[in-house]
């Protein structure tokens, strides 16, 4: 995003991690637009309402729906884990906006970090576990 896009003023920054997806969420004073990669979110996902939802439950648990536009850089990993990764990281920014969000998040489960990670491929099987058919004769 170019510097002439980029919103002005004072944000709430926060980290969002999930499989191997990473975001970087700006939350600033505005009307709940969001925008990732430079991009309004139902383009950079597709349009797929789910991923929009996932997103955007931080701000139902806590109220505070149409208070900040956000601003969110993510890389690596696809779809489901940007968008896991953009919701951790909306969930701390609230937190540094307002100390007060904590237990309305964390009842929500939003602040922990999903560290399930895809498990590697073993030596001898076809995937991380499943075996080759087994023939008796």
């Amino acid at each position: 995003m170019s510097d002439s896009t980029m919103p002005k003023g004072q944000y709430y920054y926060g980290v969002g991690r999930r499989k191997t997806a990473i975001a970087r969420v700006r939350l600033y004073p505005g009307d709940g637009a969001f925008t990732v990669n430079g991009k309004p979110v139902r383009e950079h996902f597709g349009g797929r309402e789910l991923h929009y939802l996932i997103m955007a439950e931080p701000f139902r648990v806590t109220g505070t729906t149409e208070r900040f536009d956000v601003v969110a850089s993510v890389v690596g990993g696809g779809s489901s884990g940007q968008v896991g990764a953009i919701r951790h990281g909306i969930s701390r920014a609230l937190i540094r906006a307002d100390e007060e969000l904590r237990p309305a998040l964390k009842t929500a489960k939003l602040l922990t970090r999903d560290s399930r990670e895809k498990e590697r491929k073993k030596v001898g099987l076809k995937r991380a576990r499943k075996a080759p058919q087994y023939t008796k004769r």
